[in-house]
């Protein structure tokens, strides 16, 4: 039977950053949840787009040509291919990204993490 998830019991769950977990699957995809601070590195997704939605704090996302701040509420879609590099403007960030299932976050990079169910 589905349940409502509540996002701010899931992210009292974990405090490590830039570890995604997973809180529901849905068509194939994952809605995962991440705590970021710092710099992540560039990266892209060959096969699929990536959708970032900041829940708490700044985001920047940069990408070759330019770069896209995002604050709460706000989302940005990174379509496949496209090389990008998350940033956490100040302190922590918490996201909920989507990908689809099983995409590393770490896109074509050798050291892919797989999300953990939360």
């Amino acid at each position: 039977m589905p349940r409502k998830i509540n996002l701010a019991d899931k992210f009292a769950l974990f405090d490590e950053r830039w570890a995604p977990r997973r809180a529901a699957r849905y068509n194939g995809n994952e809605v995962r949840l991440a705590k970021l601070e710092g710099d992540f590195h560039w990266h892209a997704h060959p096969d699929t787009d990536e959708l970032f939605l900041v829940i708490a704090g700044e985001l920047d996302i940069a990408f070759r040509d330019r770069t896209e701040t995002l604050s709460a509420g706000e989302m940005i879609v990174v379509p496949r291919g496209t090389e990008h590099c998350p940033r956490a403007r100040k302190g922590e960030v918490k996201v909920l990204i989507m990908d689809a299932e099983g995409t590393p976050n770490t896109g074509d990079a050798a050291t892919a993490f797989t999300p953990v169910e939360i």
